[in-house]
């Protein structure tokens, strides 16, 4: 995959931001197929759309695009809160390409896909109201907190400026497209924090005892529930009937 962006393109734009954008979306509408379907091909809306920059026809996904200089870090900055929670829970929210380029090269170093379905209240973080000398004074933003996002739902097209193959960005794709069957949100952040808490345990094969060391950690993300262990064992549960987990034998698990 050529990861060059084609500089002749924004040579008609004076605002730096305008030529990144020009270059970044002409690269994936080039580049990229949809990682849900494997089609070849993904389009950009021509007249724009509100909540998206790019779809493919084939399965009609739709796709927004961050792009930054160097390292992304660990939170993007978003559009309105409020409007940005109402997302959440409707049809039409995005999922997310996020791209990092070398602004010496002009060209991609890294091109990560986050799938809509890992998109819950405790990734958005609310910033503060603008001033009251602002133009849009009182107007409150967010942030998407990638750090709250497991692993498993940053899924790499480029990393390092080197291609994963296209069999490995549709399978890990598709490992967790249960999350998109479960449409309670509490219910979906319950099995997100489980997956995150078996990531950092870093072992591909783990105990239960393990898991409930997360216990705490849990209890302040849910202070209402009073049953976390019996929770953590459900969702556990839940994770292997999806077919991410196998179970090895009593109290013991393996990451499929």
């Amino acid at each position: 995959m050529n990861l060059s962006f084609r500089r002749s393109l924004a040579q008609n734009y004076s605002s730096p931001s305008q030529k990144i954008r020009v270059l970044t979306e002409d690269w994936v509408h080039r580049s990229i197929f949809c990682p849900n379907c494997g089609n070849i091909e993904i389009k950009k809306y021509t007249d724009g759309k509100p909540v998206a920059d790019f779809y493919c026809e084939s399965c009609k996904e739709d796709y927004e695009l961050k792009s930054k200089k160097g390292v992304i870090g660990y939170k993007i900055v978003d559009g309105a809160y409020g409007t940005m929670l109402e997302r959440l829970t409707s049809n039409n929210n995005p999922n997310f390409f996020l791209l990092e380029y070398d602004l010496f090269n002009l060209e991609v170093s890294n091109l990560v896909v986050i799938p809509k379905h890992y998109f819950v209240p405790n990734i958005i973080e609310r910033r503060k109201p603008l001033s009251l000398t602002a133009r849009r004074s009182g107007w409150v933003g967010c942030n998407i907190l990638l750090n709250n996002i497991p692993q498993s739902g940053k899924i790499y097209f480029i990393k390092n400026k080197i291609t994963e193959p296209k069999e490995r960005v549709i399978k890990n794709w598709r490992k967790t497209l249960f999350l998109k069957e479960e449409k309670e949100i509490s219910a979906k952040g319950w099995l997100l924090d489980i997956m995150s808490c078996i990531e950092r345990i870093g072992d591909d094969e783990f105990a239960l005892e393990k898991v409930y060391q997360f216990e705490n950690i849990l209890k302040e993300k849910h202070p209402d529930n009073k049953h976390i262990k019996d929770k953590i064992r459900q969702q556990l549960q839940v994770l292997r009937d999806k077919g991410y987990l196998r179970f090895i034998s009593r109290g013991r698990y393996r990451l499929e």
